[in-house]
């Protein structure tokens, strides 16, 4: 399933919702996967319109258990008398290529980022740091950046 723009923002909902003093939950990504209807599912999407969405519709993201992920497309469904369910108040995307510097500034001050990358790289990963390889001509992989190392030869 080519879910991982969804997997990308739940991962940074659930991350922001925990900061904030809750406790850390497990959201459905299978209900963004299956709602949000500017993307295709498990066929590809773009975290910024799942996020645009999830923004302007308010829709709660309920818990995993209750709406577990399935690794395909599926009908949506909405738990309107479910008593638990996270939404988002707003969002904020930038174009951090070539800006690391601030990308690490904005993951310290706000939390984990989903991002978009370009992981034809990665195919063949054995290990290690990815070097040289720092394209943004082609995002084609989603992923939450949770942290980062100065310590390294490579940040």
């Amino acid at each position: 399933c080519g879910g991982c723009w969804a997997f990308s923002i739940v991962g940074g909902i659930e991350s922001a919702y925990a900061i904030k003093g809750n406790n850390l939950e497990e959201l459905s990504v299978q209900q963004v996967i299956d709602c949000s209807y500017n993307n295709y599912g498990c066929s590809g999407g773009s975290t910024v319109s799942a996020l645009n969405w999830l923004n302007q519709t308010k829709v709660k993201l309920v818990r995993d258990s209750e709406y577990t992920f399935k690794a395909q497309t599926g009908l949506c469904h909405y738990f309107g008398r479910s008593d638990f369910g996270v939404s988002i108040t707003g969002f904020a995307a930038y174009d951090f290529s070539g800006q690391e510097e601030e990308m690490m500034r904005m993951l310290v001050n706000w939390g984990p980022l989903a991002v978009t990358v370009d992981a034809v790289s990665w195919q063949d990963y054995l290990g290690g740091i990815i070097q040289y390889h720092c394209s943004s001509g082609r995002a084609n992989h989603a992923v939450l950046i949770t942290g980062f190392d100065r310590t390294g030869a490579f940040p």
